[in-house]
């Protein structure tokens, strides 16, 4: 069995306390590896690393050239090593292996366009009233960051975050999920095969508790970026408040998917499949929320339940798996609560509702894909975030409703429609609160646009040009090439 200790300041120690804990494969509860279990103390250590490595210049001062060809240089390295690190992330999450490997070509991709963005984020001069000044912005690195990453897409969420962090110049702690740390763990182990300076890149496994609190805390982190639960990023936006350090937070959503009659809803039906069932429904843009038309609501209802049924559960090293599990008791238990739930409310279960009776899926987390029917808005299941294998079933009447009912939410990180019609188009896409809506699709996102969510949904971007800047700070530089003596306060005697 693999042990794997945390990364300070370019080496590997052990946890200053000795803990460990084990990781295991939610598919049927084995330990697949032992991690050291880091705290406070720990975290201290590995922000005075790079604490000391931003004000020292270690990595700010390199060139933005050389920054941007080390960058992407990460990205080769993930592609050479796509199988094994895909691997691990199937046996840590639970996803089929086939997701795990459009995850590293993913994470590969976010390295170059990030290492070639380096160079390419400028200032900008600014025209100054005095003829006899020159008045410009410049871009700077935040400083020392602190990123704290989820568990459902360990290191292609990590990535969102470290390739920017480090095109812009900042010095890092990495924070990985303590569910799902080892794809974050081996990707450190490959920068080092990079060189880049001690105290860059630091990795600390542990509970959010103390080393996530700890870096949310501390007055020696410019910035944090979180991507995880409402709850806890109101806790961090308040520790935050400690040194007012800067904030990037994707905290989920509750994601309207929404068929018009007019439209091509056969099709819609692949994405709509695609959009809940992908990585068990484990994802923060997960379309659960499907809304139907009236007239096509019958019909779209019966295609659904028959494309449910024959879902293929197992392993995620199996070929043919189509759904594992999801990625612990916890989150088992809570997806039970909401469908069990909703059904006191009144919803109609049209199939699944259960965990799986095959014997092979009996030691893992499984649930069975899952079909609501008769839902309305007032419905906790509706409201909210539910992160497993569930569709709920919403029917409308107008575009004026619809629109409604899908604004009525705390969450607005995406949503997605589909129709024919030009002019409803334009209306829609324009009406609805979200920060990314899908016309025609649905979850599809790519590196070079910006991702990020209205309302509770998060604050800031992450990808694109805009995800760079958001590890950056602008200072404006003024220069007065011919200063004159000022009479305010009288002459000089």
């Amino acid at each position: 069995m693999e042990h794997h200790e945390i990364y300070i300041d370019g080496n590997w120690v052990p946890a200053l306390k000795g803990a460990y804990r084990s990781i295991i494969n939610p598919y049927n509860q084995e330990i697949i590896a032992e991690v050291s279990e880091a705290d406070r103390g720990d975290t201290k250590k590995a922000i005075n690393a790079a604490r000391k490595a931003f004000d020292q210049g270690e990595w700010s001062g390199v060139s933005a050239t050389k920054r941007g060809k080390m960058v992407y240089e990460l990205g080769d390295l993930i592609e050479k090593n796509r199988s094994q690190l895909a691997e691990m992330e199937t046996l840590n999450t639970g996803k089929t292996y086939t997701e795990s490997l459009w995850d590293m070509d993913d994470i590969a991709g976010i390295f170059r366009y990030y290492g070639g963005l380096a160079d390419k984020i400028g200032g900008e001069v600014i025209q100054s009233p005095n003829p006899n000044s020159h008045s410009r912005l410049e871009r700077e690195p935040v400083g020392v960051v602190g990123l704290i990453c989820p568990w459902n897409y360990p290191l292609l969420q990590a990535a969102w975050k470290i390739a920017p962090s480090l095109a812009a110049g900042c010095t890092m702690v990495i924070k990985p999920s303590e569910l799902t740390p080892l794809s974050t763990l081996a990707f450190t182990k490959l920068t080092e095969e990079i060189g880049f300076p001690h105290g860059v890149i630091n990795t600390v496994t542990g509970p959010g508790e103390s080393v996530g609190a700890e870096l949310a805390e501390s007055l020696d982190v410019d910035m944090i970026s979180f991507t995880g639960g409402v709850v806890t990023g109101k806790k961090i936006m308040q520790a935050a408040a400690g040194n007012v350090k800067k904030i990037a937070l994707e905290l989920g959503g509750k994601n309207p998917h929404i068929l018009f009659a007019e439209s091509d809803w056969e099709t819609a039906v692949d994405f709509i499949m695609n959009g809940v069932f992908f990585h068990a429904g484990q994802i923060c843009s997960a379309g659960t929320r499907v809304m139907l038309e009236a007239s096509i609501h019958d019909r779209v209802v019966a295609l659904l339940a028959d494309r449910i049924k024959k879902i293929k559960l197992g392993s995620g090293m199996e070929e043919g798996t189509q759904m594992g599990p999801l990625i612990s008791e916890a989150q088992l238990l809570k997806v039970e609560e909401h469908v069990n739930l909703a059904v006191r409310e009144g919803a109609k279960l049209v199939c699944g509702g259960k965990r799986p009776t095959d014997k092979s899926l009996k030691k893992g987390f499984f649930y069975e894909p899952t079909l609501l029917t008769d839902c309305h808005p007032g419905m906790s299941i509706v409201r909210e975030e539910v992160f497993g294998p569930v569709i709920h079933i919403e029917q409308f009447e107008t575009e004026d409703d619809v629109i409604q009912h899908a604004n009525d939410t705390i969450y607005g990180l995406s949503a997605g429609f589909w129709s024919n019609d030009p002019e409803r188009i334009e209306r829609v896409s324009k009406a609805l609160r979200f920060g990314t809506v899908w016309v025609n699709d649905f979850n599809i996102y790519f590196t070079q646009a910006p991702w990020g969510g209205y309302k509770q949904s998060g604050v800031g971007r992450e990808l694109g040009r805009i995800g760079l800047e958001e590890y950056t700070e602008i200072k404006h530089v003024y220069q007065n090439f011919k200063p004159q003596p000022l009479q305010w306060f009288g002459s000089k005697s």
